[in-house]
């Protein structure tokens, strides 16, 4: 069954379609928007094994003709090199401005292809199709695109709204129970950040939620899209309310950009760790209670989630560059660190005047001796 969540944007509002089989009857789907019954999708070669001939097919039937650029896997995949490539690709296909891109896999594609399709003859229109569940809650919703560079997570990109978003959730049994719990990070996110009674559901149907429940996981689709979507609406370029959406991840791309972008962490294992470190920080600032943070890795070990640093495999730099790379991150103003802290769960908020001595403290007490 499938369930529509709008994302109010004005003339640039488009739906969040949530449900199985979407990959299959994409070309219906799709079709209202097309000029012509052409498209072109950007995947990695993970993705195209399993769902290129799908969605190939679901295309096909419904008389769309589809041309595919398949990139490497991974994280590294989000760079210049294959953004590059990528650009040049659509511009050999003759992709036109009334054309349609599709971007078909998680995360890393998502964003490369948005970015691609933003700067493209000035800006087209492109589809999120995400195959991972951290794609389908947070990433393909709310129009962020961009790539890393050697300074940084996502500090070259755009704010390029999709024209529709197909949050196929039939395709989440195919992913590994790594990648599950990685995205599982960014739904726990919000109801750290938003919603107590959603953290509540999670602490009580979590489990059921990873072994494969595909209703429990729709409902958890859904209403993670619904939270993002009404912060999206009320702040789209993120200068106020939007920030709340990066809860845990000022420490997260500090430990992704010391982790070298790779499989060493992924990206929602990173934010999880984000998550219990800033409960960590409020605690220690007396701005929450201090058994919060238990709660909160309590139940990300619980779920079989990495939840501290010491979980990271390998060595980790210093507090000290630890912190200097947080520096680096998109959320600093003025020089100053921006975190998102909390008095509760489910009440988050913006700080921008934390003592970086402090931060530091926090994380030499918590790397592993």
């Amino acid at each position: 069954m499938m369930e529509t969540v709008h994302v109010d944007l004005g003339d640039r509002a488009y739906e969040v379609r949530i449900g199985g089989g979407l990959i299959a009857r994409a070309g219906e789907e799709i079709w209202e928007l097309l000029r012509r019954p052409r498209v072109a999708v950007i995947t990695d070669e993970n993705v195209a094994a399993l769902h290129l001939a799908t969605l190939e097919q679901g295309l096909t039937k419904a008389g769309i003709e589809m041309t595919a650029l398949v990139l490497p896997p991974g994280e590294s995949t989000k760079g210049w090199p294959q953004f590059t490539r990528t650009v040049e690709w659509l511009l050999e296909a003759k992709v036109e401005r009334r054309d349609i891109v599709i971007a078909l896999g998680g995360g890393v594609i998502g964003d490369l292809a948005g970015f691609a399709a933003a700067v493209l003859r000035r800006g087209v229109r492109f589809v999120q199709i995400p195959t991972s569940l951290l794609a389908q809650v947070d990433s393909s919703v709310g129009g962020k695109t961009g790539i890393n560079t050697a300074q940084g997570k996502n500090l070259v990109g755009a704010f390029h709204q999709p024209s529709l978003v197909l949050a196929d959730t039939g395709v989440l049994a195919t992913l590994p129970a790594r990648d599950f719990l990685a995205g599982y990070g960014e739904v726990v996110k919000y109801g750290l950040l938003g919603d107590p009674i959603f953290f509540d559901w999670l602490e009580v149907e979590g489990t059921r939620l990873a072994a494969g429940d595909r209703a429990l996981r729709q409902k958890a689709v859904v209403r993670s899209v619904e939270m993002k979507a009404r912060i999206v609406e009320r702040d789209e370029t993120e200068e106020g309310d939007r920030a709340l959406l990066n809860l845990g991840h000022t420490f997260a791309h500090a430990l992704e950009a010391a982790t070298g972008y790779s499989d060493r962490l992924l990206h929602g294992e990173a934010v999880a760790i984000g998550c219990a470190l800033a409960f960590d920080l409020s605690a220690r600032l007396g701005l929450c209670a201090q058994e919060l943070p238990g709660r909160v890795r309590a139940h990300l070990q619980a779920m079989g989630m990495k939840s501290s640093l010491s979980d990271i495999p390998g060595d980790l730099p210093g507090p000290e560059r630890l912190v200097a790379l947080m520096g680096q991150d998109k959320k600093v103003v003025d020089g100053r660190l921006r975190f998102i802290l909390a008095h509760d769960i489910g009440r988050a908020f913006v700080a921008d005047d934390i003592d970086p001595a402090v931060v530091t403290r926090l994380i030499a007490d918590e790397l592993p001796r």
